[in-house]
Order: C-alpha cells, then sequence, then structure tokens
C-alpha cells in the first residue's frame, strides 16, 4: 500500500538547513493501522506530509495505492489528495461557516458529485458517526469529540483507501479521544481502510497494529504489537 525508499526532506531556513527526514524507509501493507511515535521535531507529520502528496521529499521514492507522488505535479497532487486519502487532524480544520454536513460535503461537491448522492452519503457518514441530529450544527456549536467526528466523516466522504491522521486525540480529552480511536480502529478493521496515525500517546497507539518510531529524521524502530492480528 505505502512504500517508502530512502527519503529525506530538506528545509532552507534563515538559520541553515534543516533536515526533517533522512534516508527513511517505511513499508504499510494495505489494511493496517500504523501508529507513527517520536519525540517533537522527529519528522512525524513531515513524514504524514509527504504520504498525503501535501509536500514533497528533497530526495527519495514515495508510492502510496500505487501512485509515486514524487513525480507528480501540483494539480495532480490534488486530484490524489481528493480522491485516495483522508486527512484527520489535530484542531479539526472544519470551516467554521459551514454545517456539520456541508464540511463533510466538502470534498464531493469538489469533485462534482450529483446532489442526491451527495445528501445521500452525508446522511449516512452522520449516522455512521453517531451525530444524528447534528447536521445543521455550526463548528462553533459543537463539543471537541464531535468535531473530530465531523473531521472523520469528511476524511470518509471519497470512499479513501488511505486515512492520514496526525494527533487526532491531541485536543481531546480520554473519554471522547478514545471514542475516535474505536472509530478508527472500526473503519480499518471492518471497512479495511489503511490507518496511518501520529501520536505521542502511548495508550493511543496500543490501538495499532504496528508502532514507528523516528528520532531526528530517522525511523529508529518498527514494532509488532503483540495481539495485533487479533484485534
Amino acid at each position: 500500500m505505502i512504500t517508502v525508499e530512502k527519503v529525506s526532506k530538506v528545509y532552507a531556513l534563515e538559520a541553515g538547513d534543516f533536515t526533517a527526514l533522512r534516508d527513511a524507509d517505511v513499508a504499510i501493507r494495505k489494511g493496517e493501522f500504523i501508529a507513527i511515535m517520536g519525540p517533537s521535531g522527529s519528522g512525524k507529520s513531515t513524514l504524514l506530509q509527504i504520504l498525503g502528496g501535501l509536500d514533497l521529499p528533497t530526495s527519495g521514492s514515495v508510492v502510496v495505492d500505487g501512485v509515486r507522488l514524487e513525480g507528480l505535479g501540483e494539480k495532480e497532487r490534488t486530484l490524489f489528495r481528493r480522491t485516495r486519502v483522508g486527512f484527520v487532524f489535530q484542531n479539526y480544520q472544519l470551516l467554521p461557516m459551514m454545517t456539520v454536513s456541508e464540511n463533510i460535503a466538502l470534498a464531493l461537491a469538489a469533485n462534482r458529485t450529483p446532489k442526491a448522492d451527495i445528501e445521500r452519503i452525508v446522511d449516512r457518514l452522520i449516522r455512521e458517526v453517531n451525530l444524528e441530529g447534528k447536521a445543521s450544527s455550526f463548528p462553533s456549536q459543537l463539543s471537541g469529540g464531535q468535531q473530530q467526528r465531523v473531521a472523520v466523516a469528511r476524511a470518509l466522504a471519497m470512499k479513501p483507501a488511505l486515512i492520514l491522521a496526525d494527533e487526532p486525540t491531541g485536543n481531546l480529552d480520554r473519554k471522547n479521544g478514545e471514542d475516535i480511536l474505536r472509530l478508527l480502529s472500526r473503519l480499518n478493521k471492518e471497512e479495511g481502510i489503511t490507518v496511518v496515525m501520529v501520536t505521542h500517546d502511548p495508550h493511543a497507539a496500543k490501538t495499532a497494529d504496528r508502532i514507528i518510531t523516528l528520532r531526528d529524521g530517522a525511523v529508529v524502530e518498527d514494532a509488532v504489537l503483540e495481539g495485533a492480528g487479533s484485534k
């Protein structure tokens, strides 16, 4: 599903070049749930952005769902993100002037999905993430856990093969965080969606099948969790 080979990412800063990733190698099979951990500045979010086509590596090769990303132009990467990948962010990134339904429908509308199909898909997703009765609410009227469920529903709208989640429980209390982890785990196990989640929380990471640990931009450990196959 995902092959990362000798990927480095160097940012040119005023103070000098900063290497966020150095010769990283990662292989992820279809249907796996992967947690990426490491200290602040270790390259976790940079790796996630590269996997999602939000950024390009300085060197190395990245293939996601059969698509070689480093060879794509901006328009091609936008189409890749819109049709292949669902993003879930720590800060939800919902549009405040749009309702729950409108936020979920964003990618569908951008893809010129017929209105009747949009309504059907959005209604199904709202039920799937347990937000019945909230379709007309605005983000400011929702709790943090509810906003993150909207973000998950939005990520699912285009039936992505891959969900990339960057600290999806980082702004939530333990109960709401557990709800989001159960939702991601169910989507992974029941619908076969590959999930790659950046987290600093060891408890959240235990939801995954494997934990990939980064330090100073390099992969230093890749561990299969005990009982992963039975989760």
